[in-house]
């Protein structure tokens, strides 16, 4: 007998005599069974957060001993994430007393979050080597100088633009090595001397194997320093041809503390120039895009947001 029978004679017992061990007398009828009134609608199913979004924050041309560098460090209290540098850390030989004097009383208190590369004056000490004591392992392999990683959904990757970077170099070997292996949809690399600059260094023509390397892969970003001012381009391929579907947009951000640099002739596809300003580069870094903050300490600013390719 189904459990719906049982409790339906029980039902007709209670009704009609006792239910002990006998047997009722008359007929049995079997009580039908209301259905339950429909219950609420299962709720909708939760969409998995996206990834929390990275900051990526620095400049370059950083410590001459000087109330600039503080300045720019005190920026870097307030803001969270990884600290990138872009070069020149430490002027104006990069030797070990002056990362202790200069650089390590101000940026040197973010150090445990900062992936640095090198600049043309750090290298003006033999091999870069107090840069690689100082930075130790956040600087990539020891005294290479070139190394990435990964933030979130971005592939970081850090280069030496002072030692061999054409094509068949060890690092062009190592970049195009990595940049077919990352999995990443956006990418950003950095390092020292630009290949396009408004400023009195002048464009670096050969940066411009690693810059097609990098077209080819898709990368949203490159940032430098070098010139002593803020200069954001807009997307361009490595010729300085305007690219808005594939191009890579440049930033310098040569505003670390050292004396500012004024424009001297203004590249094509320049949107943005800042000049005798200190600050930092701001990057928010999502899934599908990033969005660029430069950080005065006073002063312009400048921000924007574009999409990964």
């Amino acid at each position: 007998m189904t459990a719906i029978r049982r409790l339906a004679l029980v039902i007709t017992c209670l009704a009609v005599v006792q239910c002990g061990g006998s047997t009722p007398t008359g007929p049995t009828t079997e009580v039908p069974l209301q259905p339950l009134p429909p219950g609420p609608p299962a709720p909708a199913p939760v969409p998995l957060p996206s990834s929390v979004p990275q900051v990526f924050v620095g400049a370059g041309d950083i410590a001459v001993c000087d109330a600039n560098a503080e300045a720019t460090a005190r920026l870097l209290d307030t803001i969270g994430g990884t600290v990138f540098t872009l070069g020149d850390a430490a002027y104006f030989q990069g030797t070990t007393q002056q990362f202790r004097d200069c650089y390590d009383p101000t940026w040197g208190r973010h150090k445990s979050r900062t992936r640095p590369v090198p600049g043309n004056h750090e290298y003006e000490s033999p091999g870069a080597a107090p840069y690689f004591a100082y930075f130790g392992a956040n600087a990539g392999p020891p005294g290479l100088g070139y190394y990435s990683f990964d933030l979130g959904d971005w592939h970081a990757i850090a280069l030496n633009s002072n030692v061999a970077v054409d094509a068949g170099s060890s690092q062009g070997a190592w970049l195009r090595s990595d940049l077919a292996t990352s999995r990443a949809r956006c990418t950003v690399a950095y390092w020292h001397h630009p290949l396009f600059t408004s400023g009195p260094n002048g464009p670096s023509p050969r940066m411009r194997d690693f810059w097609r390397m990098l077209y080819a892969a898709g990368v949203e970003l490159v940032l430098n320093g070098h010139d002593h001012l803020y200069e954001r381009f807009a997307e361009q391929d490595p010729d300085g041809r305007p690219d808005p579907a594939r191009g890579i947009r440049e930033i310098i951000a040569g505003t670390g503390g050292a004396p500012g640099y004024q424009t001297i002739t203004v590249s094509a596809n320049s949107d943005m120039r800042i000049t005798n300003g200190f600050g930092v580069l701001k990057l928010t870094l999502r899934a599908d895009g990033y969005e660029w903050q430069f950080v005065p300490i006073s002063g312009r600013a400048d921000t924007g947001t574009a999409a990964c390719h």
